[in-house]
């Protein structure tokens, strides 16, 4: 049974923390963004990259990988993502909570385009993942499987890798096909 809120919210960010769990919803300046659950190609992409991740971070124990749905809060205020991919390297300074979810900057991220939001992972969310200092930041097309990869240098991302069916981080000084 569902409880009931006991005070409407006062927040944007009390709003999105009271959406059911699941919701597929981002919280950027302010603004909710919500979207329908992703399709199968979309789902195969994101299954192949992330085997390859966690093989490469989580099994030699240099960090975490997580999927979406898994909240961010870039901050407490207005600003939370669900990346379809993100890693948390050992010795970043967010706070992952066991029970909860990541509040911080995650190291690595992946995004997985969309047919309806291309310009929102292409455009709005790399410049706030560029503003909160995501080291690495990937965009993934499903169709074609180009990938585009950007790295952070003097806080501005620069074009890293572009190509089909791989990855070439610098961070995690990895590369591999999907």
């Amino acid at each position: 049974m569902k409880s009931l809120i006991e005070s409407p919210p006062r927040t944007i960010m009390e709003v999105y923390k009271n959406l059911p769990e699941g919701t597929l919803a981002e919280l950027i300046e302010n603004v909710i963004y919500m979207s329908p659950s992703p399709v199968a190609n979309h789902q195969k992409v994101l299954q192949s990259i992330f085997r390859r991740l966690s093989e490469a971070v989580e099994d030699p124990g240099r960090g975490e990988v997580f999927v979406s749905a898994f909240d961010v809060y870039l901050d407490e205020f207005s600003n939370a993502v669900q990346p379809d991919i993100l890693v948390i390297m050992k010795g970043n300074t967010g706070q992952l909570n066991p029970n909860g979810h990541f509040h911080g900057v995650p190291d690595f991220i992946v995004e997985i385009l969309s047919p309806g939001n291309k310009n929102h992972d292409l455009v709005k969310k790399k410049e706030l993942y560029e503003r909160f200092g995501v080291k690495e930041y990937w965009v993934v097309d499903p169709q074609t499987k180009e990938a585009q990869g950007f790295q952070l240098r003097d806080k501005t991302y620069q074009m890293l890798f572009e190509g089909t069916a791989n990855i070439q981080s610098a961070l995690l000084n990895l590369s591999f096909s999907f």
